[in-house]
């Protein structure tokens, strides 16, 4: 899932009351290109229930040969947030984000279109802007109705405000999380061009396992069954810990349940469970156990 440090709705704090309030046993944060809201979190009081796994979500160049038409998204779960070098790595990415907000905003003013750094910075707060926060600012201005509106008429590939992005390479991205005694895990599949067939995944997956891959997100909302099943039979064949998430944005994400998905998501706790024996008790924050948690405040939302 992810918070207010990349591009949801909901602070780390509030997600972890909000998944208390659930019932949930374990979640991951794995905000897009940085660990600050982990840090966030270490920085304060925290429950005892769920259990929290660090995490990073890595926009990454693809492996030379194959062209997956824009991010290779890499999971990085278990891992030491004081690690160096993936700090390093991570703070690249979030220069080169903060760089390309402006010019998104001044290539929509260029087309008319008279959204300001400000308003945007008005979604994003203390986090890192991305276009996600942009949407937003378009549907206050009243010129879009939704987020994907925004990206289908203004923000995507080809359209008056896409700029691309920066990207580490896929090798550097897997290295950094295995250093920081972390395990890389192939995010959504399904999103990857010809993801769903066996004959392109094979030869990603493949070079991905050189570089020291070690899991694939199986269980995800976009997966049809015929692609879990697929994931599943990968997972066997590579020899890949099996893992699952909702990709819970907040309120970016409204047809989206946090533990839950779009309401039929199920994910094993023995999945979790697998996770923490490879990385150890590092990557685990059990937190207070005389702060059971609770639901977030009305005015959280």
């Amino acid at each position: 899932m992810h918070s207010t440090a990349s591009d949801g709705s909901c602070t780390p704090g509030q997600l972890m009351r909000m998944a208390s309030d659930m019932g949930l046993e374990a979640i991951a944060i794995t905000d897009h290109d940085t660990l600050q809201g982990i840090h966030d979190l270490l920085n304060g009081p925290i429950a005892r229930r769920p259990r929290l796994l660090t995490g990073v979500e890595i926009s990454t160049r693809a492996p030379d040969g194959f062209k997956v038409g824009g991010s290779l998204h890499i999971l990085g779960y278990g891992v030491n947030v004081g690690d160096g070098p993936l700090q390093a790595a991570l703070l690249e990415l979030q220069a080169a984000r903060d760089q390309r907000i402006p010019r998104i905003v001044k290539q929509l003013n260029a087309a008319g279109i008279p959204v300001s750094m400000d308003q945007v910075m008005a979604h994003a707060g203390t986090g890192s802007p991305g276009r996600p926060h942009v949407a937003q600012a378009l549907i206050r201005m009243g010129l879009v109705a939704n987020v994907d509106e925004a990206f289908d008429r203004l923000l995507s590939r080809g359209r008056p405000g896409y700029v691309d992005k920066y990207r580490v390479p896929c090798d550097r991205a897997i290295q950094c999380i295995r250093q920081a005694g972390g395990v890389a895990v192939l995010a959504h599949p399904y999103l990857v061009p010809g993801g769903d067939r066996d004959d392109t995944l094979t030869p990603l997956l493949r070079a991905l396992c050189d570089l020291g891959l070690t899991g694939i997100e199986v269980h995800y909302p976009e997966h049809p069954p015929e692609a879990v099943a697929l994931y599943l039979e990968m997972a066997r064949r590579f020899d890949l810990l099996v893992t699952g998430g909702t990709d819970f944005h907040g309120e970016l994400t409204p047809d989206i349940q946090m533990g839950r998905g779009r309401g039929g998501m199920h994910i094993p706790m023995a999945l979790f469970e697998t996770l923490i024996a490879h990385v150890g008790p590092q990557g685990l924050i059990t937190g207070n156990p005389e702060l059971p948690g609770g639901p977030p405040p009305a005015s959280d939302h």
